[in-house]
């Protein structure tokens, strides 16, 4: 369930986007923007207007949803707890000490 709303949290993102961009630009705050278009006139902004407040109210929601979803669905874990241990590092044996007599030097 989980794994569906994200998706569809994801398209109607990318939906929300598009229709923002597609809007008149009204401020002209970086002076571009505000050329004719596919759409032009009252109709079509009040048409992307509508479209945009649809959107977010139904990014809101899954918004929500996909929060509850998430409480929900797991108990409260440390990430402390989920990094492996370090395994440590092999000891080197220690040197044996010669079995024999010791070899005296040349007199």
């Amino acid at each position: 369930m989980q794994t569906i709303l994200l998706v569809i949290h994801l398209l109607i993102a990318i939906a929300l986007i598009i229709v923002v961009l597609l809007q008149r630009s009204e401020g002209g705050a970086l002076g571009i923007g505000g050329g004719g278009g596919l759409m032009s006139g009252r109709g079509a902004a009040s048409v992307l207007t509508r479209t945009t407040a649809v959107l977010a109210a139904c990014f809101i929601v899954t918004s929500i949803g996909l929060a509850i979803l998430a409480e929900g669905s797991s108990e409260p874990r440390s990430v402390i707890e989920e990094v492996p241990a370090v395994p440590e590092a092999p000891v080197a044996p220690e040197p044996e000490e010669p079995s024999g007599p010791a070899v005296p030097l040349s007199e």
